[in-house]
């Protein structure tokens, strides 16, 4: 199956194009190979961020968060001998 493409071009600093070069010559890939790579797990990245930051704003709209002042006073009694219980939702 054959992709089409489009060439994509940007200037990038000189020590992150030397390392692009490094490895490229390490895996014996082509530069283009390495920074389609890099896109790509970048973008995938980024669209999962998205999906987390949506599903945590309908957490939020839906009341599902805990209140700040449990969260804190839970962290802080961690080096207590007696820690409080994780808090829940509310």
């Amino acid at each position: 199956m054959v992709t089409e493409t489009k060439v994509l071009t940007t200037h990038v600093p000189l020590p992150l194009a030397d390392k692009v070069d490094m490895l490229a010559a390490r895996l014996e890939r082509s530069r283009g190979w390495v920074v389609k790579q890099a896109l790509s797990a970048w973008v995938d990245q980024e669209e999962e961020r998205s999906r987390l930051t949506r599903e945590a704003m309908a957490d939020v709209q839906a009341g599902n968060v805990i209140d700040h002042q449990a969260v804190q006073a839970w962290a802080e009694s961690l080096e207590s001998d007696t820690p409080l219980p994780v808090p829940s939702v509310r």
